[in-house]
């Protein structure tokens, strides 16, 4: 059995600050993800796409944020449970816990911390019978490595940022881009709508409107795509491909998690945002887009505070005795778990005469 401080269900942004700032108070955590790696959608979905609100970062990739993040909590070590989704949540007699993953893994901590974003996600599948049969074949839901793409045949479905965003990106990448949308009007910002139109302009991307792909075609791997045109009069195409990339956007779920006795809103957990963003268990928090409360924003940097807030809590419900006081690290530094201390040089005075 793991044992551990905070055992932190999620592993995206607000999961892995949330190691740096139990390390601060000396409380060692370990993370669950049903991701096998670290990062949550920054990894998985959307890497190499740019994030404008993270402070002290003009602009950064989402990829980068959580390469930034493992380095910056690599010196508290924490513990990873990678590939496996936090099934049940036992409570002992005692007031700790004991969560269990869906292979068996089991863990034991007095502190349990939901960072798990909006939760397990799927992609929202267009209803083409036979998609399933090309699923890493040639389909694809997520763009995790954009070099794949790298002088392939490309088609991507959709109407809003995503669809519009990669269409941009892949145009400098693929031999050739086709952006499919059902309508004329695009649902995503205006600066990617006109850059998108502009690309088309110059012939580095198609963009096919009023129609929708309905068939897959391939022997093995897709080899071709079925376009169906609104416009009666031209039908039917046919398009060889390498990728099929259909971007309608995700569904969220709770998952296991909804079935622990939490105090659910809107597939979100209701926390007390007043003091310390605890659930309706004692001893279980929620932080991140996965809890809600009046005035909540789905934001990283809103994470990262709620992160520091719940430490806090969590420290004086493992040690009540012991009183904290909140020491600066431009003052105290970061001493790591192992043996790493970072500190800032202090000035030598010397008096004179």
């Amino acid at each position: 059995m793991i044992k551990t401080d905070i055992l932190i269900i999620g592993a995206g942004p607000t999961g892995l600050f949330t190691v740096f700032e139990a390390g601060l108070l000396k409380l060692k955590t370990h993370l669950i993800d049903a991701l096998p790696q670290p990062g949550g959608q920054c990894s998985e979905i959307y890497p190499k796409k740019p994030i404008y609100d993270i402070p002290a970062f003009p602009e950064i990739n989402a990829g980068d944020l959580v390469n930034n993040l493992m380095e910056q909590i690599k010196p508290f070590e924490p513990g990873f449970t990678l590939g496996e989704r936090a099934e049940t949540l036992e409570k002992l007699d005692d007031g700790t816990f004991i969560v269990t993953t869906n292979k068996g893994t089991k863990h034991h901590a007095p502190v349990v911390a939901i960072a798990g974003g909006l939760g397990s996600f799927e992609p929202r599948k267009p209803p083409i019978q036979n998609i399933a049969d090309y699923e890493d074949k040639g389909v694809e839901y997520f763009i995790k490595d954009p070099e794949i793409y790298r002088g392939k045949k490309v088609v991507i479905a959709g109407g809003g940022d995503s669809a519009l965003d990669w269409a941009i990106y892949l145009a400098d990448v693929a031999e050739e881009v086709a952006l499919v949308h059902r309508r004329k009007e695009f649902r995503g910002a205006l600066d990617s709508v006109e850059k998108v139109s502009e690309l088309s302009k110059l012939g580095k991307i198609e963009m096919i409107t009023n129609a929708e792909v309905v068939g897959l075609n391939g022997e093995n791997d897709l080899e071709q795509v079925v376009i169906r045109h609104k416009d009666e009069a031209r039908g039917e195409e046919f398009r060889d491909v390498d990728h099929f990339i259909p971007l309608f956007g995700l569904s969220p779920k709770l998952g296991p998690i909804g079935n622990w006795g939490l105090e659910i809103e809107k597939n979100a957990i209701k926390v007390d945002n007043s003091y310390d963003y605890a659930t309706n268990i004692p001893g279980v928090y929620a932080i991140g887009d996965v809890n809600t409360y009046k005035g909540k924003l789905k934001l990283i940097l809103s994470g990262f505070h709620e992160a520091a807030i719940m430490c806090q809590s969590a420290y004086q419900r493992i040690f009540p005795d012991k009183k904290y006081v909140l020491k600066y690290t431009t003052v105290g530094g970061v001493e790591g778990f192992d043996g790493s201390k970072k500190e800032a040089k202090k000035e030598v005075v010397q008096s004179i005469g």
